[in-house]
């Protein structure tokens, strides 16, 4: 019997080693797997993991979640599309000391690089980032170009990863997903393109709940799934003071 519904956040993690790629999902505060990052920290610490490489919108933020994960020192590389926001001071101090490398991407590059590990493609052009730095490798070296139909087009690789943690809203023992609007974001890419998939669910419900119409990840694409509460979600941006 296909029973993909995890005992704990540490059992799903027991893939975890040193060295590997993880996608995160979550857009701002909207999606964030915030249970599987504590999680994952926890288990980061007993095992004492590192090198790890973090695949994010962003960089964290304040004291939790991914600002938590990088205290640990567990970080090597972040890619993101969104490295600093006004309390980003965790990533930015990691950043400014050489303690952890930035891969920047632009946020549609990074999104469809995810997808096409997903989806078997090996590489694709886009014109996003052509005559910026961003068209450059880490070494300084200039990616691959090709002009299509008189538009100058830089030649962008697939995001594939070891592990995602993604947040979704209900699914089943087979693993099948659907999302809470906004929450969805990366979920469903990142679920395709990682060799373990880890969602962390509020509700878990019976075989044939969930109308196939609505089923947005197919359990084919998720290893476990994690049941957790429902927590309400804290508002970002700048605070006024009192």
């Amino acid at each position: 019997m296909i029973n993909k519904i995890a005992p704990s956040i540490a059992h799903a993690l027991q893939g975890l080693t040193n060295d590997q790629t993880l996608l995160i999902g979550g857009f701002g505060t909207a999606g964030i797997p915030d249970e599987l990052i504590d999680g994952l920290i926890a288990v980061v610490q007993e095992r004492q993991v590192q090198g790890l490489t973090v695949v994010n919108n962003n960089a964290g933020n304040g004291e939790a979640g991914l600002a938590a994960l990088l205290k640990t020192g567990c970080v090597r590389k972040v890619i993101c599309s969104f490295p600093r926001q006004a309390d980003s001071y965790v990533f930015d101090g990691l950043y400014r000391s050489g303690k952890v490398e930035l891969e920047l991407v632009p946020q549609g590059n990074l999104a469809e690089r995810i997808r096409a590990a997903g989806a078997g493609i090996g590489a694709f052009f886009t014109p996003t980032g052509f005559g910026t730095e961003l068209a450059k490798h880490s070494d300084g070296s200039p990616k691959e170009t090709r002009e299509i139909n008189g538009r100058m087009y830089v030649l962008e690789h697939p995001i594939h990863a070891d592990i995602a943690l993604i947040k979704a809203e209900r699914g089943d023992r087979w693993g099948n997903l659907t999302y809470r609007k906004a929450a969805r974001n990366f979920g469903p890419v990142m679920a395709t393109a990682a060799k373990c998939t880890i969602a962390s669910v509020h509700e878990v419900v019976e075989l044939g709940s969930l109308d196939p119409e609505s089923i947005v990840t197919p359990g084919i694409f998720v290893s476990h799934v994690v049941q957790v509460p429902r927590v309400a979600t804290q508002g970002g941006g700048f605070k006024k003071e009192a």
